[in-house]
């Protein structure tokens, strides 16, 4: 049984590196960002339109957005249900390819 709260412990530790590397993601992202816009916006020059300070949060925060979903496991496909799956899956297909010989 130690084993497995060992197990446990581990898969917790990880997900909380993860919650923690997303938070840390989030702040980098929102104090880069403060800085760029501001600067941005203080230097438009002629043609440029008031996107062009935005670019950058827009198409970070799409990313940002995908980070958190992975991290607080809201994306359906690829999180740890599929990734059990697969491995269950693979490690039946080894062993009946075992079985063959």
């Amino acid at each position: 049984m130690e084993t497995q709260d060992k197990i446990k412990y581990e898969e917790a530790l990880q997900k909380v590196r993860k919650i923690k590397a997303f938070y840390v993601h989030l702040i980098v992202f929102i104090l880069v960002n403060i800085y760029v816009i501001i600067k941005k916006t203080n230097q438009i020059d002629e043609g440029e339109t008031i996107w062009d300070a935005f670019k950058l949060a827009f198409f970070w925060g799409i990313g940002l957005v995908f980070h958190g979903l992975r991290t607080f496991d809201l994306i359906p496909f690829f999180g740890k249900d599929w990734e059990d799956r697969k491995v269950k899956e693979l490690m039946d297909k080894e062993k009946n390819q075992d079985r063959k010989f």
